[in-house]
């Protein structure tokens, strides 16, 4: 009986601190669940889960897994060695669902698994049903880089199976630069299809669009579908990112960021200047059509949130200057506290030993 009770006592002790322990990866994340809904066999399905390191500590997001096959998991930027977060840095983990290979309902455990600054294992949830009787090919509107001012379309074959009335009634755009139209091409028996023509319009800015479609239909079981839509805006001369975060910093910390600069052509930069003088450039010197410049920043003594320009000058034109926008927060952030089971084993064993001694004392 004394054995029985020492045992469940450190079951509860372990386990209890081990849940504990998890709350600071949770605190992190934007979402921990996603439902897709309900998606075409075949079409594009992805989700982002944002996280934000919120602490003084470096966070390094080592690996992730799926308990299914339906979803596919990867850190955002991992090249082998796992993603690293420094103070206020931002990351993702993007779950892509296999349309492809499985339909019906399905959902997925995607574990995160963290071993700094402390070992944790998040789990995010991920669902949605995969219908059978709507095909999409190719599966989105991928339109890759295009130039600023370009008219660009892309077509989508879209393939319904059952009813044979079945029809598209309308479609709905996220976005003013985003247009869609939807042409019936044959109608046989059950089997309908559609030609999906994806515009995207002229003055759709420089940048990323990540966009989706929503397809209504007459089904009132199902009534409508997503179809997404990707490009990559360029002009003459791009920076990416538009606006750069360079963190939330301790006085006197330094950080390094780059930003990507690119055109359609090889150039030079012949100069990065910033009124403050808390900012440190290296300008490269060969002629290519993406530039990668390092920016050195410092932070302040004085707290709070801060704003800059940076102006790069190329040699493009007539010596053609774009204006960055950089951004910065001068705090003392707080340290993250040791999880309750991270003096773990030592201070868990000890605990059980202790409780064990009064146990057989107490039975003696």
């Amino acid at each position: 009986m004394v054995r029985i009770l020492v045992s469940t006592l450190l079951v509860l002790l372990t386990s209890g601190a081990g849940a504990s322990a998890q709350d600071w990866a949770r605190k992190m994340f934007e979402e921990t669940k996603h439902d897709f809904g309900a998606v075409a066999r075949g079409a594009k399905a992805e989700f982002r889960f944002n996280l934000k390191n919120l602490y003084l500590e470096d966070v390094h997001i080592a690996g992730v897994r799926s308990s299914c096959g339906c979803t596919s998991p990867v850190i955002e930027g991992d090249t082998g060695q796992g993603v690293l977060l420094k103070t206020h840095e931002r990351g993702a983990i993007l779950a892509a669902f296999n349309t492809r290979a499985f339909n019906g309902q399905k959902s997925a455990t995607v574990t995160v698994t963290f071993d700094k600054p402390f070992y944790a294992e998040m789990q995010l949830q991920v669902s949605g049903y995969i219908r059978t009787d709507v095909v999409l090919f190719p599966g989105g509107a991928e339109f890759g880089t295009i130039d600023a001012g370009a008219d660009a379309a892309k077509k989508i074959t879209i393939t319904y199976d059952g009813r044979p009335d079945w029809a598209i009634t309308e479609i709905k755009s996220g976005s003013e630069y985003v247009e869609a139209e939807a042409v019936e091409t044959t109608r046989a028996g059950g089997r309908v299809t559609y030609e999906l023509t994806v515009r995207l319009t002229p003055d759709a800015p420089p940048g990323y669009v990540n966009e989706q479609l929503m397809i209504v239909t007459n089904d009132r079981r199902a009534t409508e579908f997503p179809v997404d839509v990707e490009a990559r805006v360029v002009s003459d001369l791009t920076i990416s990112p538009a606006s750069l975060f360079l963190g939330a910093l301790k006085p006197g910390q330094t950080v390094t960021k780059q930003v990507v600069v690119q055109a359609k052509k090889p150039f030079r930069i012949t100069k990065v200047s910033c009124e403050d003088e808390c900012f440190e450039f290296k300008t490269p010197r060969t002629a290519k059509s993406v530039q990668l410049v390092p920016i050195v920043f410092t932070a302040g003594e004085t707290p709070g949130k801060l704003s800059y320009k940076i102006k790069i000058q190329t040699d493009l034109g007539q010596d053609a200057v774009s204006e960055l926008s950089a951004f910065a927060q001068v705090v003392e952030p707080p340290a993250l506290e040791p999880p309750a089971d991270g003096d773990k084993d030592e201070a868990t064993e000890g605990d059980g030993e202790s409780d064990a001694a009064e146990i057989e004392g107490a039975a003696g």
